[in-house]
């Protein structure tokens, strides 16, 4: 067995092992599951065996992107345009429901002309979260979500937005990425990367936890190993107020901190509460210090083949899906401060002084 035949074979055994929703379909999402760090070290290998593992499979197991994705009018054949969205986080999630918003409206429009299906969280199959960025770079899914500050390394102008205390809260955040610094991201991304940019999710303002000591002034950072995303804005920026940061991907995070090996991490309440971090975490602190967007991004190629009604519904629907994922996500963070207390955890909200130590 070749080692892309048997990288195809441990992918289907982890989709069967979690049983993945009915609605989703793993045979469109073969490739390296290999578990490299470094993003970069693997894109060209895994633009090049990605394809191979389609083309090697495609007999008996399912049809290939190529042809699941051809250009096809919307109303003249029964053969059905296939999308198939991901993301990491549990259905529950309000990326996840804001999915399943996208798909319900696609389908309600142009019913069994196209084929909508779901893979909510590729973390269940092994992948780690930046995955999802070459999953639909390369076509094996046709939408997903980020945090922007995952592609800084190719995309550097987005370290622009992840300075600290940039917002000082969620309407200003949300008017600014849907003006003109969105438009201009939006094509900076798309200058570097092989997406179609058609909106931003609200990943939201983030606060420190950690399992050591309640956090009130910058010194009580010090000395605390920190997860951070891979930005080196955030870096430099902990690195600053006197944390020892690392870039660590959502798996490693996840599994160090409940191994005890990782003190503190950063991340919206409700982030917090959705990857089980509050119970391990008993102290957290609302510092409001970055606030982070989710590029919604889909794989150009098959996008712009589609037929323009198809573009513009897509469009729409997304618009519509940002909007009901944003409310979604004010509710997810006051019900997660309720689970983190209810956890035993401590929610420490700073004074204008002590606020003021982090920001100067």
């Amino acid at each position: 067995m070749t080692k892309i035949n048997q990288r195809i074979h441990l992918f289907w055994r982890k989709c069967y092992q979690f049983h993945l929703d009915s609605s989703s379909d793993p045979a469109i999402i073969r490739g390296s599951i290999g578990r490299h760090r470094e993003f970069m070290s693997r894109r060209g290998f895994l633009k090049a065996s990605a394809l191979i593992s389609l083309s090697a499979t495609s007999k008996g197991l399912g049809v290939s992107i190529a042809k699941a994705q051809e250009s096809i009018p919307v109303g003249t054949t029964s053969k059905p345009i296939r999308i198939i969205m991901g993301g990491y986080g549990p259905p529950t999630t309000s990326f996840s429901l804001a999915l399943k918003r996208i798909g319900d409206r696609l389908t309600n429009k142009f019913g069994d002309m196209v084929d909508v299906k779901y893979v909510y969280n590729i973390l269940d199959l092994g992948y780690q979260g930046l995955d999802i960025l070459w999953l639909v770079e390369n076509g094996m899914l046709t939408l997903g979500y980020q945090s922007s500050s995952y592609m800084t390394v190719l995309v550097p102008v987005l370290g622009l937005i992840d300075l600290p205390f940039l917002f000082s809260d969620s309407s200003s955040a949300r008017a600014a990425m849907d003006g003109e610094l969105g438009k201009t991201l939006t094509a900076r991304i798309e200058e570097k990367m092989n997406y179609r940019i058609l909106g931003y999710f609200e990943n939201g303002l983030r606060h420190i936890s950690n399992r050591i000591r309640p956090i009130q002034t910058p010194d009580d950072l010090k000395g605390l190993q920190m997860r951070v995303l891979p930005s080196k804005v955030h870096l430099r920026t902990f690195e600053l107020l006197g944390a020892t940061p690392e870039i660590l991907d959502l798996s490693e995070a996840i599994a160090r901190i409940k191994a005890g090996t990782l003190d503190a991490q950063e991340n919206p309440f409700a982030n917090t509460v959705t990857y089980g971090v509050h119970n391990f975490h008993q102290y957290h602190t609302a510092t409001n210090h970055f606030y982070i967007s989710r590029p919604i991004f889909l794989h150009r190629q098959s996008y712009d083949e589609w037929p323009e009604a198809l573009q513009v519904e897509m469009r729409e629907a997304i618009k519509d899906a940002v909007d009901f994922q944003r409310q979604l996500k004010e509710k997810e963070e006051l019900e997660a401060a309720e689970e983190i207390q209810k956890a035993g955890g401590e929610i420490l909200e700073l004074t204008p002084d002590q606020m003021n130590e982090f920001v100067e």
